[in-house]
């Protein structure tokens, strides 16, 4: 079958200030740090001459940025279903912040006030995978970590809230592929740290 020769590549962005800080980052359209774009010169060297049936990227800078940086820019389709989960009143707060107010909060377990809900964060996964098997090959998808954790699981058939035991790094890259017709994970969390 075709559609076993296709493996998804997922590559977050480089690193942020929101990112370093650990505030939720969605729709609040923030730069690379100097190391974000350090990073993703390191993804570019680690992707340089590997060929993609189809590029996707998140519309969001800092994704858009790591994918011109590692050099694809030119063939990159935006697919606004690649942005990063809608945290709605939390954009920009950190989790230990909202515990002040919800002890015990997580993102997994409650659906951020005027955000989005985990089933349809995990619905726009559903259309990026599809969108990828009817490509075939390899796929490149510029994005964020929640929103990749959350596409991993459901690739491999878990439940969405399942992306909570994936910790993803900024500026790294994993793939996702199959083992004859099952799909797996194929790497997860490579980074590129400069010594």
């Amino acid at each position: 079958m075709e559609q076993e020769k296709t493996e998804l590549w997922l590559i977050r962005h480089g690193e942020t200030e929101w990112s370093m800080s650990g505030a939720h980052t969605s729709r609040t359209d923030i730069p690379l740090t100097g190391h974000g774009k350090e990073r993703a010169r390191e993804i570019h060297n680690y992707l340089q001459g590997k060929s993609f049936s189809l590029v996707l990227s998140s519309p969001r800078q800092r994704a858009y940025e790591t994918c011109r940086i590692a050099g694809y820019a030119d063939v990159a389709q935006i697919d606004e279903n690649l942005r990063e989960w809608d945290y709605g009143d939390y954009e920009g707060r950190t989790t230990a912040d909202i515990r002040k107010e919800q002890p015990g909060w997580s993102i997994w377990k409650s659906a951020p006030q005027g955000g989005e809900a985990l089933p349809e964060v995990a619905a726009r996964a559903q259309k990026i995978i599809a969108r990828a098997l009817d490509a075939g090959g390899r796929v490149a998808l510029f994005s964020h970590a929640h929103f990749l954790r959350i596409l991993a699981a459901t690739w491999i058939g878990l439940p969405p809230e399942a992306g909570r035991l994936f910790t993803l790094g900024t500026g790294s890259v994993s793939t996702l592929g199959f083992e004859r017709e099952t799909r797996v994970i194929q790497s997860w969390n490579r980074s590129f740290e400069t010594e």
